[in-house]
Formats: structure tokens, C-alpha cells, sequence
């Protein structure tokens, strides 16, 4: 019986004094004895965090108790054993890297769907472009059938390609996805303010369809970036 609590969490909400929280998160996450990446920001926090269940629980409650992280949602997954080497917390200029400081998704976000919405939007057959924001090498793990991939070597080079797009999709409905929803939430707003007119992004991301919808209208697995490699549409480590 897998063991292991594998958690991925974002929240782009504005953040000061990042030394002390860097010190306070790390304190905090160590006494739980968990390992895994936290990513601190002036624009917010990214997570990778895993431990038993008590232990991912436990640093849980202290989180959600700090008035900046009260409304973070959480991913899980399980696996039979530790992902991660060891636990890391880093400061950073972005907890995800675009380099558009012009995009600020606690500001202004793109309208979010629901991954129950996708899938009834997929079942009914209705015309939507399936944007995939992700690295060429995720890609070939998996993605949504028709899916639209952008060539990317890396995120930050998303704004560059964006002008590659044929201009007629800038009439469409396109559904921005990646992983766990992050790259979205700058990705979508991007694209809107250059003119692309129906955007929205798939909320919690593939990991999040995966919990809700399972293989539906997805070929292969989801690349993760920890010692899993990928996990399959039922969230286990992919064979």
C-alpha cells in the first residue's frame, strides 16, 4: 500500500519579508521531516513537498493558519516511496519564470475551467484549441488528444512563440493547460493581452483533470519533475 503523500501547490498572492518566511516555512517543513522544493517569491509560492500522511498534514495546518496561504489548494498523489532527496527552499524572482513582470495573475487572471467543465466540453465535441504550455520532453509523455503543442525548450520562451500562432486562433476558444495549473496562470493572461480573444486556463492543471476525470481524452502519462518520472491518470507512478 503506497505510503507516501506527494503534494504540488501553488498560490500567486503578494508576499514581503521573504528571508523570514524562507526561514519559518524551512523550520517548519523539516520538523515534519518532509523533502521535496518550496519556491518563495515576491509574486507568491510554488510547492513539491511529500511525507507521510501525518506529516504532510501537520505542516498543512500550519500553512493554512498564515493569513497569505489560507486559501492555497493542494494536489496529492501517492507513491510507495520518498521522491525527493532532500527538502530545498529558495528564494527566487518568480516562482514560475516568464519574464513579463507586465503579467500579474493576482491582478488580473484569466477566466478559469473547471477540469469536469473540459471534459463535457470535449464529450459534447465542441470546438476548443487545446493549448499545451509545457516543454517538448513533457509532451512526449503525454497530452490531450489534438492538442496543440507550442515547441517550447522553456517557459520563458512561451511570450516569443505566442507571435508564431496562426493570428485566426486569436478568434477561438483556446484552453491553456500544464501540469499543475502555474504556467497557466501566466500563460493565459499573456495571451489575451495580445489580442487572443476566448482564453482560458484549465484550472489544477492536468493533475488536477486527472483526479477528477481520469484518462478521458488523455494519451499517456504526465510528466512530474521528481524520481516518479510520470504518473499515470489514476495518479500512480507511470511503469
Amino acid at each position: 500500500m503506497s505510503s507516501i503523500v506527494n503534494i504540488a501547490a501553488y498560490q500567486f498572492v503578494a508576499l514581503d519579508d521573504l528571508s523570514e518566511l524562507r526561514t519559518q516555512l524551512r523550520a517548519q517543513a523539516a520538523a515534519q521531516q518532509l523533502k521535496g522544493t518550496i519556491l518563495l517569491a515576491h509574486e507568491g509560492i510554488n510547492l513539491f513537498l511529500a511525507g507521510s500522511r501525518a506529516q504532510i498534514d501537520a505542516f498543512l495546518t500550519q500553512l493554512h493558519a498564515m493569513p497569505a496561504f489560507a486559501a492555497l489548494t493542494v494536489k496529492e498523489s501517492l507513491s510507495d516511496k520518498q521522491p525527493f532527496g532532500k527538502l530545498l527552499v529558495k528564494l527566487k524572482k518568480e516562482i514560475i519564470s516568464l519574464e513579463r513582470p507586465d503579467i500579474d495573475p493576482s491582478r488580473t487572471p484569466a477566466p478559469r475551467l473547471t477540469a469536469r467543465e473540459l471534459a463535457s466540453w470535449l464529450d459534447e465535441g465542441r470546438e476548443v484549441v487545446l493549448l499545451d504550455t509545457r516543454n517538448d520532453f513533457e509532451v512526449e509523455h503525454g497530452t490531450f488528444k489534438g492538442a496543440t503543442s507550442m515547441g517550447l525548450n522553456n517557459f520563458r520562451s512561451f511570450a516569443e512563440r505566442i507571435n508564431e500562432l496562426d493570428p485566426a486562433l486569436k478568434d477561438k476558444t483556446i484552453v491553456t493547460f500544464c501540469t499543475g495549473g502555474i504556467r497557466c496562470e501566466k500563460a493565459a493572461p499573456l495571451m489575451i493581452k495580445n489580442g487572443f480573444s476566448r482564453v482560458y486556463q484549465l484550472d489544477g492543471g492536468i493533475l488536477k483533470y486527472f483526479e477528477e476525470c481520469g484518462a478521458a481524452h488523455f494519451v499517456g502519462n504526465c510528466y512530474v519533475f521528481d524520481e516518479r518520472i510520470a504518473v499515470n491518470p489514476s495518479l500512480d507512478p507511470a511503469a
